[in-house]
């Protein structure tokens, strides 16, 4: 299945890219991350402490063991504060 990941803030700094599309056979979040991180040293570096990294499936905050099929969109993105 393909999808749509899209990076923010310094995750994106980190990957260099704001999003792209991703052919993907994983069945969840993590799979997905294990995925992107056996491509190349750059994603090891964004995903490499995952207490620090958020995500949303189709716009709806989510956890790494949530699952993506049927997903259209996967966003990562650092922890948000309020002030």
């Amino acid at each position: 299945m393909a999808l749509d990941v899209l990076y923010f803030a310094w995750v994106r700094e980190r990957i260099g890219l704001p999003k792209e599309r991703i052919e993907t056979g994983a069945g969840d979040v993590r799979g997905l991350i294990e995925q992107l991180v056996a491509r190349e040293e750059r994603y090891a570096a964004a995903f490499a402490d995952l207490s620090a990294i958020r995500v949303a499936v189709d716009q709806e905050l989510s956890e790494l063991d949530s699952p993506i099929a049927g997903a259209r969109e996967v966003a990562f993105f650092p922890p948000m504060t309020g002030g």
